[in-house]
């Protein structure tokens, strides 16, 4: 219904009642009222206006279930890549456990934690599993403890309740391509504290929709000679040639640190595009479902308006055959 026939049917209920007033008080009387429209006249412009907020609001999900379905495909399409390296960095990482071991029980007197997150949101709860993950083995851990938090989502965390035990933060590390020598600047700045138990928090990618939170142990030199010579690893299985016993570790722990870096970043920066990919799934699905809602909604509030017009209209123009 156009505005032009409800403002047609308005001015024939201001002639109706100008003729029921006209024969209340007479027609010199009538010249000095006036007229001015009653409340149910005024519905025009409420009715549009509760229109034109539900037809915005239509606009805006629809913006964002195209962001989210875009943001659904971007991680889609670096995830294969991702996979790849991060399956070939476990490659490099497992034959170190091997032989130094993974030794998580071992009583040191620091323990340097290193939560691994992300730097952007929007990848459901990885980053709160890192952070909880972190808290547990903070309390639990023996002796003194600080931290080394790599990543902006978990510094935000951890740093208002824990900013006494924070060491260093490392910043925008998964903004740019992911490369072993990214991991070994990281190493440096991490042995540099000379700690010598380091644990190595992040998410162990098991599938798109798996993953399963980890803690990689990684000793010093000192603590990995005492326990090859308490037989808790398989080092002193080997024939060695070349440098010295303790040299040999010695290399061996620096790289197995950069190693275990390196694959903790991949393993995480994988978890983080899979959980992405199902994080936006689900926006745009709601974003759908509420889109839909909106839909009907809309179309309701739009026939409720031209079903009152078309009744006012009516009775009008009943009013004036009567």
């Amino acid at each position: 219904m156009s505005k032009r026939v409800f403002r047609d049917s308005i001015s024939l209920l201001e002639r109706l009642r100008r003729s029921e007033l006209q024969s209340f008080v007479g027609t010199r009387a009538l010249q000095h009222i006036e007229f001015r429209p009653s409340p149910s006249s005024c519905t025009l412009g409420i009715r549009t206006v509760s229109l034109q907020v539900v037809a915005q609001r239509m606009k805006s999900v629809g913006n964002i279930q195209k962001i989210t379905a875009a943001m659904k495909m971007v991680a889609a399409s670096r995830l294969k890549g991702a996979q790849t390296k991060m399956e070939t960095s476990r490659g490099l990482v497992q034959p170190l456990f091997r032989l130094l071991g993974d030794i998580p029980g071992t009583t040191s007197g620091e323990t340097m934690i290193i939560p691994v997150s992300s730097d952007k949101g929007l990848c459901g709860g990885i980053n709160s599993t890192v952070v909880k993950f972190s808290k547990v083995v903070a309390h639990s851990s023996e002796g003194e403890t600080s931290l080394t938090v790599v990543g902006e989502k978990a510094r935000g965390q951890l740093s208002k309740s824990y900013s006494h035990l924070l060491r260093n933060v490392i910043l925008d590390v998964t903004k740019i391509p992911l490369t072993f020598a990214t991991a070994s600047m990281v190493t440096d700045v991490i042995l540099g504290q000379d700690a010598p138990k380091n644990q190595i928090i992040y998410n162990r990618f098991q599938s798109v929709i798996s993953f399963k939170p980890t803690v990689a142990t990684v000793l010093s030199v000192e603590e990995y000679e005492k326990a090859s010579d308490k037989g808790f690893n398989k080092f002193d299985e080997y024939e060695l040639e070349g440098p010295g016993r303790s040299e040999l570790l010695l290399d061996l722990a620096e790289f197995k640190m950069g190693a275990v870096l390196y694959n903790a970043f991949l393993e995480n920066s994988t978890s983080e595009l899979g959980s992405r990919m199902q994080s936006m799934e689900n926006s745009t699905k709601n974003a759908k479902d509420m889109l839909g809602k909106l839909t009907l909604l809309y179309n309701r509030t739009r026939q409720a308006s031209i079903t009152t017009e078309l009744i006012e209209i009516i009775s009008g123009a009943s009013a004036l055959e009567g």
